[in-house]
């Protein structure tokens, strides 16, 4: 091996929990108890559960902080869903009992154990890589946005979260749910299964209870699918209700980070803790308005009587065992009191031509801007990326190329550029359109669709775009909401259900999701199965 890459390698492997490896996961896990704590199972807990236990005594912070912190440490050498723990984790927790001692919590999310994913910034011990070996001597001066948030709302940051590389923003032949720092991560149920979406390590972490909440960041997909694949609750917010600053960037006209939990009632309250308006981020602050500090109130078992809902059935790339699953959510749906109507989601040909090219140009603009801004010693643009890859090829090139990184450094980056504008203008509007007009012509208070396939067997360096769902490209380039909340199992695996709306349509989408969560109870725990026929 080459001295700089060896030397890259044992630097690497020093910063990170479990150990890190590139290529398929162990087979089996050990053995250890369901996850409960102070006779609590946290499984079935929600975060208004933890808060009663901690107000009483019967659990503290740094009890179930410690209880993930373990339970980390046994199953990540076989997950590989988390990148680091954060070194002062324990503290905040005992700050924060010291906080509850004094009768002075800061709301629900005090005291409660929350893994970003591994682009959010931090301004402490902990790297914020993107996956990319290229980062890891990256100094963040001040925390993202979301992590300010966090803090004032009494959070315990528990450590940053395994991520496709650069956001899957690398390869075509790359695959979900692997980074050069972080391995590739494992899908919980079956574990030859892909974590599907660049926010993998934060899907699988919740679902394998390894923390009770992460942030996740999404530009087209990366929230819910790896929510759907992983059997969890994920929303991917309206642009502009949470802050990107801080964020390492894909695209700055799509990009959002968003809450992933294993229930709806948590995820609208981390929903509540993250939003608001940021003037490092322009675009949240003619958003302010329609931020809430609880969104939990609007959560009600009869959401769904008097609804219309919208079907879409036919996204491109769903298959026929996730077809049937859905139109059986859809009686479910009409049972619990929603009249439903089949609708189509017109102009995606428009939308499909003009995303890629589009997002190019941002990718280039936006990472230059953000490498340029982050203190400490890595690669200062793209072109300076790329080249840092072909010196460390072994570390981050073992599977796959970086094709679409190359592609971007050929684009000017310039988002003033008449033609660039006009590609963006059009994938944005057809998208808007789309949505827009079969809710208004049908009096539409949601969008229903599969937001998944069952997971994908992971086969490193083949690349699984060809493997998505495509539910989630109107609401990202539109930029309005998506929540995903679990739908149906097929085997052993789980698959969502996706509700989309209007732009700031996020109450009424929690309120449907929760209505349908509370009367189907579909998730079950992963069982960490090595692999199925």
């Amino acid at each position: 091996m080459h001295k700089r890459t060896a030397t890259l390698a044992a630097s690497i492997a020093l910063l990170f929990v479990g150990s890190v490896t590139t290529g398929l996961p162990a087979q089996g896990v050990p053995a250890m108890s369901h996850p409960v704590v102070a006779g609590i199972d946290l499984e079935r807990a929600t975060i208004p559960d933890l808060q009663r236990a901690m107000d009483v005594g019967r659990l503290s912070s740094v009890q179930l902080t410690t209880f993930y912190l373990r339970r980390i440490q046994v199953f990540n050498p076989v997950l590989h869903a988390v990148i680091n723990t954060n070194p002062d984790a324990l503290r905040l927790a005992a700050e924060s009992d010291a906080r509850r001692h004094r009768h002075a919590t800061r709301g629900l999310m005090d005291g409660i154990p929350v893994l970003l994913k591994g682009s959010i910034d931090t301004a402490d011990r902990q790297a914020t890589t993107a996956g990319s070996s290229a980062l890891v001597n990256a100094l963040p001066a001040r925390d993202a946005h979301v992590v300010s948030q966090l803090r004032a709302g009494g959070a315990v940051i528990l450590g940053k979260a395994n991520m496709s590389e650069w956001s899957g923003f690398r390869s075509l032949q790359g695959s979900s749910g692997w980074s050069a720092v972080g391995g590739l991560t494992a899908n919980p149920y079956v574990l030859d299964r892909n974590p599907c979406g660049s926010s993998g390590g934060s899907a699988v972490a919740v679902s394998a209870n390894l923390t009770t909440v992460a942030v996740g960041e999404e530009t087209d997909g990366s929230i819910v699918c790896p929510s759907g694949a992983n059997g969890i609750v994920g929303v991917k917010p309206s642009l502009g209700l949470v802050s990107r600053s801080g964020i390492v960037p894909l695209s700055a006209e799509q990009d959002t980070a968003g809450p992933m939990a294993r229930n709806v009632v948590d995820a609208a309250i981390l929903l509540g803790v993250l939003d608001g308006p940021d003037f490092r981020d322009p675009p949240t602050l003619p958003a302010a308005p329609y931020t809430l500090r609880d969104y939990t109130r609007l959560l009600r078992p009869q959401a769904l009587r008097g609804k219309r809902i919208g079907v879409w059935r036919d996204p491109f790339g769903v298959n026929q065992e996730a077809i049937a699953a859905f139109d059986q959510a859809v009686l479910r749906l009409q049972r619990l009191g929603a009249s439903t109507v089949d609708i189509a989601i017109p102009y995606q040909d428009i939308v499909d031509a003009n995303e890629p090219p589009a997002i190019r140009t941002e990718f280039k603009h936006d990472l230059n801007a953000y490498l340029a801004a982050t203190p400490g010693r890595h690669p200062r643009d793209l072109a300076e990326l790329i080249q840092f890859n072909k010196d460390n090829a072994a570390v981050e090139m073992p599977f796959f190329g970086q094709d679409l990184l190359e592609r971007s450094e050929t684009v000017s980056g310039d988002e003033t550029d008449p033609a660039y504008q006009r590609i963006r203008a059009a994938a944005k509007d057809a998208a808007q359109r789309g949505l827009d007009e079969p809710m208004r012509a049908n009096h539409l208070d949601a969008i229903v669709a599969p937001t998944t396939n069952p997971a994908w067997k992971t086969v490193l360096g083949t690349g699984d775009i060809r493997l998505f769902t495509y539910t989630s490209t109107p609401p990202a380039v539109s930029g309005y909401p998506h929540v995903t909340v679990p739908m149906a199992f097929i085997g052993p695996l789980p698959i969502g259900i996706s509700v989309m709306g209007g732009q700031f349509s996020e109450p009424t989408l929690l309120a449907i999701a929760y209505a349908f969560e509370q009367r189907t109870n579909v998730r079950q725990p992963p069982r960490f199965l090595p692999t199925i026929g």
